[in-house]
């Protein structure tokens, strides 16, 4: 019987066999063939599992939570952490997805535009979706069109969208629009998909080739400018989610520290006096539009982070690093007398690698949200609460 979902997705039996596509509760015969148990449900999309933008399609809703709460303790337990309270798993419903990343290529008169296969360069052609939002799902075919005219033959490109205030904000990387055809056909699929913006890289760097107004994306009630293929939370329920945790953590703090602050996702939805560090300037220049009481310092903490007579200057520390985590950074946290930390990841790996730091220096670990933004992905996220 498959007990549990291992961290690339396949189910694992009690004496330690894998198998894909094999959800808790399932039945494994002698030849390998799967019997499905309560917790398996018929995946709603034709791609799956051909597509490599899910993995987890055939789990139901309690099973996939499970797994998403499982990554976290595992990679806690691995490190020797005392498990925190959990607090109940968030998921991401399904077509919530506002920014995604597709490959394209032409092969002859076809235009192939979708997720890459699991493990291989080789695009499955969407015809549906269950994840994308409906407003960057309805590009697809429309894009298909236009890239056959602009892309030469074998070539490929990426196409990223985002959902900002103002409508899509699409940037086109691998093409280049060099003759009068070519920029006519922009402006057109431009104003007849009402975009917010219309870019291309064709590897010199993001040109805009359309945006009737500036765009933004609105964060904590601020317009935010939004750059060029800015970082932005997979969607906006569980940017919520993400949120409301780190406000929970942080109340009460009246000055507060948001380290890899980006556009301003913490800083601009927190209260009291705040600081923002981000290693991007345009992200950093964006959130100073936003909101110029927030001081924000354009800072790389990889390579420059806040010793530990800087941060004890404040009452509540908000982190929210890339995936490789925040070690240097935290090893100053660790040593430091801030009473709150809020520390917000999308690797349980990293997260737990840095909060076995913090423990071993007097931190408790009180409490973590677990959030399935990525929905069907084996992508996990969380919101975690320290306190000295």
């Amino acid at each position: 019987m498959i007990v549990r979902v291992a961290a690339r997705g396949e189910g694992v039996t009690a004496g330690g066999r894998f198998v894909p596509l094999a959800a808790p509760g399932d039945l494994v015969e002698s030849d390998g063939s799967v019997l499905p148990g309560p917790h398996h449900q018929v995946p709603p999309c034709r791609h799956f599992p051909e597509c490599g933008g899910c993995q987890l399609q055939h789990l139901d809703d309690e099973s996939y939570a499970g797994f998403v709460r499982d990554r976290i303790a595992s990679a806690l337990a691995a490190q020797h952490v005392p498990l925190p309270d959990f607090a109940p798993v968030h998921l991401s419903p399904p077509n919530s997805r506002r920014r995604a990343s597709l490959s394209a290529q032409r092969i002859g008169k076809r235009v192939l535009v979708g997720f890459k296969q699991e493990r291989s360069n080789r695009i499955e052609d969407m015809r549906e979706c269950h994840i994308l939002r409906p407003e960057l799902f309805a590009l697809v075919d429309p894009l298909r069109r236009l890239l056959a005219t602009m892309l030469p033959e074998r070539r490929s490109a990426t196409v990223k969208m985002t959902l900002a205030d103002q409508g899509v904000d699409l940037l086109i990387e691998g093409v280049s629009a060099d003759t009068l055809a070519a920029v006519e056909a922009l402006t057109e699929f431009a104003q007849e998909h009402s975009l917010g913006r219309l870019s291309l890289d064709d590897g010199l760097g993001p040109q805009t080739r359309w945006e009737p107004v500036p765009v933004t994306i609105t964060l904590g009630g601020a317009p935010v400018p939004l750059p060029h293929d800015a970082f932005l939370q997979a969607t906006a329920d569980g940017e919520v989610a993400l949120v409301q945790a780190v406000q929970a953590s942080a109340d009460g703090a009246a000055t507060i520290a948001d380290l890899f602050a980006g556009l301003g996702t913490f800083a601009l939805n927190l209260k009291g006096r705040v600081y923002a560090a981000e290693a991007s300037r345009d992200a950093m220049l964006a959130l100073k539009a936003a909101r110029p009481t927030i001081f924000a310092e354009h800072r790389d903490l990889y390579r420059r982070s806040l010793g530990t007579a800087e941060l004890d200057r404040f009452e509540a520390v908000v982190l929210d690093p890339p995936r490789a985590g925040a070690e240097a950074q935290v090893r100053e946290l660790a040593g430091s007398s801030v009473p709150r930390i809020a520390y917000v990841s999308c690797n349980p790996a990293s997260f737990a690698r840095d909060a076995r730091l913090l423990v071993a220096c007097g931190y408790r670990l009180e409490r973590v949200t677990p959030v399935g933004q990525f929905r069907w992905s084996t992508h996990v996220e969380l919101a975690a609460s320290f306190r000295k």
